[in-house]
């Protein structure tokens, strides 16, 4: 696992039935590409988000494969229609294997 890792997501807490919101996030992550040397000449081993995904009441909303040549600390705005209240699910991928998850949840009324 990566250090110093740390996803945020902002969602409105409230919407109203089938209004479309923006959702933001952001996952602090260097990114490393396999390529660079560390102080001692080693490699530093590859590790970057690959994919990341959102759902809402377990149904996708969005699923996107990130490539190598991504930026650190990615960012990720988009719009999803709100049909109820419930959770949504963020979660990135490693190279690593590490998976990072956040929730957060938004109430329609």
């Amino acid at each position: 696992m990566a250090s110093g890792v740390k996803p945020r997501v902002k969602v409105p807490k409230t919407a109203a039935a089938g209004e479309a919101i923006t959702i933001k996030t952001l996952i602090s992550h260097r990114m490393e590409s396999g390529q660079r040397k560390d102080d001692e000449g080693n490699i530093i081993p590859r590790s970057i988000i690959n994919r990341f995904t959102c759902e809402f009441n377990g149904e996708n909303v969005v699923d996107v494969v990130l490539e190598p040549a991504i930026s650190t600390n990615p960012y990720l705005e988009f719009e999803a229609l709100v049909p109820e209240t419930g959770e949504f699910k963020f979660t990135w991928y490693d190279d690593d294997g590490s998976v990072y998850e956040e929730t957060k949840e938004i109430t329609v009324g």
